[in-house]
Order: C-alpha cells, then structure tokens, then sequence
C-alpha cells in the first residue's frame, strides 16, 4: 500500500503518519524501487493502535513508549495515569457546574449574576437607589468578591443594610450625590454631604490609608462628575484625619 491508501485505511492524514515516522511511532517502511513507501498489514496495525490510543487522551511520547513496550507495563501506567487525569478534570466540571448553576438561578436577580453567594446575598438586602451612583454603588461592590477578608466585610455591610435608618441614609446620600451631577467643584453642598458620607460608613470599614493617587482610586473618580469625585476627595481626607 502506498501511503494515501494507508491514510484513508485507517482515517488518518498522510502528514500525520509522515509525523509518526518523524517521531519514531511507526517505523519506516521499505520502499519501492520508484522510491514510495510500502506499507503492510503491520502498519495499518500499529497506526489504528496510535489512533486508538491518542483518541484517549495519550500523549504521543506516552504513545511511543506504549508501543516499545512489550509487556504494555508502560501503557498500563500511561493509561492509570491518565484515566486519574480525566478523574480530576471530571470532579472539576462537576464543580464548574454546580458553580453555574448557582448562577443560572441567580441572572434574573441581579445584574452581575457571576457575584459569589455571599455577595449576592449582600447585593439582594442593600438599597437599590437608581441613577449612576447607585449603579456604580453595585458595580465596585461586586468587587468585594477579589478582596481579601471578603466574608468579614460582607457581613458587616450585610449588618449595617438591615438597619432601616441606615438605609434610609443611604438612599438619601444617593439622592444628593445625583444632585450635584451638573454642579461646580466649589459647591456648598459638598463639604455637608462628605462629612454626612464619612457619617454613613460603619466604623469597622472605614479604611485609614486610603491613597487618593492609586490608578483604582483615580479611575474611580475619573468615573464621576467633577462635584461627585470632590465629595469622595473630602470623605477620603476627613476618614484619614
């Protein structure tokens, strides 16, 4: 047989066996005196075997090793070996799936479905104020989930919604931070409404080092309206002080 017709046999390409060849798996068969290849019974053997074999997952190092062994004690370890590989990956999927399901229940309640349980909890139980702010409130929120002491700060937001005066103080915040959209950074109501927001942040959660120069800190109030950015300008000040 001529390679194309070996190719077609065992439903492989010609540059596949040329590539076993050059990888040492199948052997060079003699050729004519026209100078093609010859291949035999014995060739169509051992490539249905790689295929087989590749098929499952085998690399082709652990392919070749498989076949120079003829007690199969190398395959049998290649085949343990991998078969405890798909073991892994299976319990993975299980994981990833059960993960998306979660998420799955929870896409029509909230925006960013890809929160954790525990945020999407907090998320649930906070006010929803409407507008800019409040979207931006949920957004940098969400990214509690890549925070470290996660859980703590979780709770004690979780604690700090239940309370309705508190709530009702946030939403009024809110409302005031909107206000001053279209207002000039030297606006009175600046300067009440920082200290009122410094007011609003539970004790437990009020950072003391916060740095005003930190490409985050910056891209977040870059986000804001020029008045909204000075507010946190003056509550992140008054917070250090």
């Amino acid at each position: 047989m001529r390679i194309g017709e070996l190719a077609e046999m065992v439903g492989l390409s010609t540059r596949a066996i040329r590539h076993y060849h050059h990888r040492g798996l199948l052997p060079e068969p003699a050729r004519r005196t026209n100078g093609y290849r010859e291949y035999g019974v014995r060739d169509v053997v051992v490539l249905a075997r790689i295929r087989r074999l590749t098929e499952l997952g085998l690399s082709l190092d652990e392919v070749r090793d498989a076949l120079a062994d003829e007690q199969g004690r190398d395959l049998r370890e290649a085949l343990v070996a991998l078969d405890g590989d798909l073991a892994r990956q299976e319990a993975a999927i299980r994981e990833r799936r059960a993960k998306l399901a979660a998420l799955i229940d929870r896409a029509e309640l909230h925006a960013d479905s890809t929160v954790s349980g525990e945020l999407a909890g907090l998320l649930a139980e906070m006010p929803a104020p409407g507008g800019e702010i409040g979207t931006l409130e949920r957004e940098l929120l969400a990214l509690l989930d890549m925070a470290p002491g996660r859980d703590e700060v979780v709770s004690a937001l979780r604690a700090h919604a239940a309370d309705p005066a508190i709530r009702a103080l946030s939403e009024d915040l809110a409302r005031r931070l909107e206000e001053l959209a279209d207002a000039p950074v030297d606006d009175p109501r600046i300067a009440p409404l920082a200290i009122d927001l410094v007011r609003g942040i539970p004790a437990n959660l009020m950072p003391s080092d916060v740095d005003l120069d930190h490409p985050f800190n910056v891209a977040v109030l870059e986000s804001l309206k020029p008045a909204q950015a000075e507010v946190f300008r003056q509550a992140m000040r008054q917070g250090q002080a």
